[in-house]
């Protein structure tokens, strides 16, 4: 018998999960989103990518600001589901909201637990080098990413992987691995383990300010750095030009060849000195522009072997 499901998420991350849950039959009573931001040179109110999917189905979204009032707690019992699958939502569920659903609340988290708990552990992760990490479902408590884990997958990070190939990467599997997750709860299968106590690290939000580039530390480090931050919000440095340093995104790089004092580029293919090593640049983006390989850059933008970047 499908399930009578309250869904909660609100970036892209969540969407392949949303369309297999939807897929797979289940009844969704409510869509539970962040309230639509302004974006774009307009600056209109932008819904977003879940609440753009629950109205393409016709169901219905709440937007609440906070769950913490006895108005909005209500109103989540009042949906009287069976369960709440969360996604990358972006609010705190307070204890009444975690007890309301009758087989609990069940989120779906990008990392190894308990390595990488909280808010940015994709980016964590490949900024940390990590060889490989996972996804995992995992019943809600109100400490954070704290609960018991009913199933996982583990993938590998390849070496030259960004953050957003992981992210993509990880969506499609967490898709998989929670109707996986919500069948086994409609049987009455699904095995609950405790979360160990070794091993715990938290994947704080990324700061603006430690986005900039680096460049004294080892080619590893720069490389994870730059991979880690790429698409969004990206690591950068400034390129000195004749109207004022340029800022400049990575997106992309790999190991370069050559060494020198760090920073300095070392050739004509954007190969810059790290503090150990060299990373050549393969992709990148100007402030106001669109992404574009080094070699695009390189057929608009004149930069000198011994141009030292900030």
């Amino acid at each position: 018998m499908p399930l009578r499901l309250v869904f909660m998420g609100t970036p892209d991350f969540a969407v392949p999960t949303f369309l297999d849950i939807v897929g797979h039959g289940h009844e969704v009573v409510a869509v539970y989103t962040r309230a639509p931001k302004p974006a774009g040179r307009g600056m209109a109110l932008q819904p977003s990518p879940i609440e753009r999917e629950a109205r393409r189905f016709g169901l219905p979204v709440l937007t609440p600001r906070t769950l913490r009032t006895e108005e909005a707690q209500d109103v989540f019992r009042a949906h009287e589901a069976d369960a709440a699958v969360v996604v990358a939502y972006g609010l705190i569920l307070p204890k009444p909201v975690l007890d309301a659903p009758a087989r609990g609340c069940f989120n779906l988290h990008a990392s190894a637990l308990p390595r990488w708990r909280g808010a940015a552990p994709i980016n964590r992760a490949v900024m940390a080098g990590d060889p490989e990490t996972a996804v995992m479902v995992m019943r809600m408590e109100e400490g954070l990413d704290t609960g018991p884990v009913a199933m996982a997958e583990r993938l590998a990070i390849a070496p030259d992987m960004t953050a957003g190939d992981l992210h993509d990467a990880l969506a499609r599997l967490g898709a998989d691995l929670m109707a996986r997750a919500l069948a086994a709860l409609e049987r009455d299968d699904l095995t609950l383990t405790p979360q160990s106590q070794d091993g715990v690290t938290y994947a704080t939000k990324i700061d603006k300010a430690e986005t900039r580039i680096d460049w004294t530390k080892p080619w590893t480090g720069v490389h994870d750095h730059a991979r880690g931050l790429s698409p969004f919000p990206g690591a950068w440095f400034e390129l000195p030009e004749s109207k004022g340093p340029a800022r400049i995104k990575v997106l992309r790089t790999t190991r370069g060849e050559g060494s020198g004092p760090p920073g300095t580029v070392l050739d004509h293919r954007l190969t810059i000195a790290c503090g150990e090593g060299a990373v050549r640049v393969l992709q990148l983006q100007r402030a106001g522009r669109q992404p574009m390989t080094a070699d695009e850059f390189l057929r608009g933008t004149v930069v000198e072997p011994g141009t030292v970047l900030a």
